[in-house]
């Protein structure tokens, strides 16, 4: 009997926290740049004199999807896609260095450039600052280059680069502010081969489709559980009557 309260128990609460993640990603599914998660379970049994029939279901890891998601253009010189693997460098609000896959770029009223969340985008040399009165072109190495909109108009300036970073996907982790940071602290290296798609914008990488089957199939195992539970204690209750019978 202890054995299937504990598997029935630990089984339905980790069934819903796994519902929680196919919400969030539901909710994210037109997010630009967003990554999708997946839960992993296993079960693990009790160590302990006495308790080795019981187990336990265990959320043994949190994995990131880090497939690409669809490229659509917008035809705005602000927005970017990463073409493949790569990352966008930016500054969190802690001060250090994150990194996402949203290229809705803008320029604050002090002329620098921020994600669609107001974080600094930086360049080989910190954040980047975008001169005023200027048409703005970015290419496919991050280089971000002005033409002046008044006088001479192809006076071309390069004004900064974007730092495309690119580090194991093992090495990173994801924060509760959604941005992605290295697991040692340690700032990423500029990588030369990650490239930007200008004028396009990447979509969410999560399936909603996919998503909506897994979110019933998990209803169902959430209450197959609840069901379990239900059934231990009956069978508990007829024990006792039983019990008290022969007594």
């Amino acid at each position: 009997m202890d054995r299937l309260i504990y598997t029935a128990m630990t089984g339905a609460k980790h069934a819903f926290l796994q519902q929680a993640g196919v919400a969030q990603n539901l909710a994210n599914a037109s997010t630009t740049g967003y990554r999708a998660m997946e839960h992993r379970f296993r079960a693990v049994p009790i160590q302990g004199e006495g308790a080795p029939t019981r187990a336990f279901v265990v959320d043994a890891s949190v994995a990131n999807a880090f497939d690409q998601g669809p490229m659509l253009t917008t035809g705005r010189p602000l927005d970017v896609a990463i073409q493949g693997a790569g990352w966008i460098a930016v500054e969190a609000l802690d001060g250090r260095e994150a990194y996402t896959r949203a290229g809705n770029l803008q320029i604050n009223v002090n002329g620098q450039l921020q994600t669609a969340g107001g974080l600094n985008v930086l360049g080989d040399g910190g954040p980047l600052a975008i001169p005023p009165d200027n048409r703005i072109t970015i290419a496919a190495d991050g280089t971000i280059s002005a033409v002046p909109l008044f006088g001479t108009p192809n006076n071309v300036s390069v004004v900064g680069r974007i730092k495309l970073v690119n580090p194991p996907e093992n090495e990173l982790a994801r924060g509760d502010d959604g941005l992605f940071r290295a697991r040692g602290g340690e700032p990423a290296a500029l990588d030369e081969t990650v490239k930007i798609a200008s004028e396009t914008l990447e979509g969410s990488n999560v399936n909603p489709v996919d998503a909506m089957v897994s979110m019933i199939s998990l209803a169902r195992q959430f209450e197959m559980q609840i069901k379990m539970l239900q059934t231990a204690d009956a069978n508990a209750s007829k024990a006792s009557q039983i019990l008290s019978m022969n007594a």
